[in-house]
């Protein structure tokens, strides 16, 4: 466990229900180690959550699901303010986590300070993150109203300079650089963290090392690499995996390691390298459950499109019994078996083969 998580840890550990809502929240947890003990494919009441407010952008990334067959064909919108109120009120006292972010950009949601302030009222030991992509033209203005409130605010950079342009089309790095250098003023000191995303892609694998003397510079304490997920980019081959395994990648990340090791104001969380290749590897049918913004459940934030694959609607029946709806516990049964669906077809916890570095 890092740093940033065990900050986290100690403040959700803190700051946990009182009264009878502790009651119900250490006899959920309970629930949950006796369903995983006896390899019950039903679960508890969440711990963690994904609440996509919204699916709108107003980029077109080429790493994005969005600009891919099922994100073209999905439908579009915001969730209303009732329906949030109802997720949030049916499973606050067993939360540990929330993220507020899913297809779309968190900040084009209006009522996001709302929203995050009334989660906190039902118990501010719940740690809320966002993503972001940081270059909405009245971005730092909005962000100032959740400082303090929303405790990790990840923005997506997917390489420097034109290099991040080609890939984030729609952007301006010049744009971003100047509101990542506000932010990171204005969050010091506060108990909101910055970390920055990158998506490691054929086109910007060589700007890692930069990147992490990048975020040094303007004052970014954290920062995460994740490879590229194809299990939503139609267009792309499986084959495009293999790149992870050539020695000018191999390369790149020994580089990469290097300069973590020489910048120690900087914390590289994960880089998810190693990834073993199998359904059972993915945590997504257990944990981190994705609502989309018209109440369907989807089955991870690779591909949260109900259109091809969902379990139900939390907007007519409860949030616990779609998440036990008998379609999740079929998925379930074939995670245990590690027989993966038609519908994890090229995720790279399944197609991307460890990679070693030694």
């Amino acid at each position: 466990m890092n740093k940033r998580r065990i900050k986290k840890a100690i403040k959700r550990i803190t700051n946990l229900p009182k009264g009878k809502y502790l009651l119900w929240y250490a006899c959920n947890k309970i629930k949950h180690f006796y369903l995983k003990s006896t390899h019950s494919t039903k679960v508890a009441y969440p711990s963690s959550l994904m609440l996509e407010l919204t699916n709108h952008c107003n980029l077109a990334c080429t790493t994005c699901p969005r600009e891919y067959r099922y994100g073209k064909e999905m439908d579009k919108g915001m969730m209303d303010m009732v329906s949030a109120k109802k997720i949030i009120d049916e499973i606050w006292p067993y939360l540990d986590s929330i993220g507020l972010t899913g297809m779309g950009e968190t900040f084009l949601y209006k009522e996001l300070a709302t929203i995050a302030n009334y989660i906190k009222h039902k118990n501010e030991g719940i740690i809320i993150s966002v993503s972001t992509n940081a270059v909405l033209p009245n971005f730092i203005p909005q962000v100032r109203e959740v400082i303090n409130v929303i405790d990790t605010i990840q923005v997506s950079i997917d390489g420097l300079g034109k290099t991040y342009e080609k890939i984030r089309k729609k952007s301006n790095f010049e744009l971003l650089d100047k509101n990542l250098r506000t932010l990171s003023t204005i969050a010091r000191d506060s108990d909101t963290d910055i970390m920055m995303n990158m998506v490691v892609t054929k086109e910007n694998y060589k700007d890692m090392p930069a990147l992490v003397s990048y975020a040094k510079e303007v004052g970014v304490k954290y920062l995460d690499f994740t490879l590229l997920n194809l299990a939503s980019a139609t267009d792309i081959d499986a084959s495009y995996y293999d790149f992870y395994q050539s020695q000018l990648f191999i390369d790149k990340v020994k580089e990469l390691e290097e300069i973590i090791a020489q910048t120690p104001q900087v914390l590289v969380t994960e880089r998810h390298f190693k990834t073993d290749n199998c359904f059972q590897k993915c945590p997504f049918p257990w944990s981190h459950f994705y609502i989309c913004w018209d109440g369907y459940v989807a089955p991870c934030c690779a591909k949260p499109f109900p259109k091809e694959l969902h379990f139900g609607n939390v907007m007519k029946s409860s949030v616990i019994e779609t998440l036990n709806s008998e379609s999740y516990q079929q998925f379930r049964r074939q995670w245990f078996a590690n027989q993966a669906p038609a519908f994890c077809n090229k995720c790279h916890y399944i197609n991307i083969e460890p990679i070693r570095t030694k």
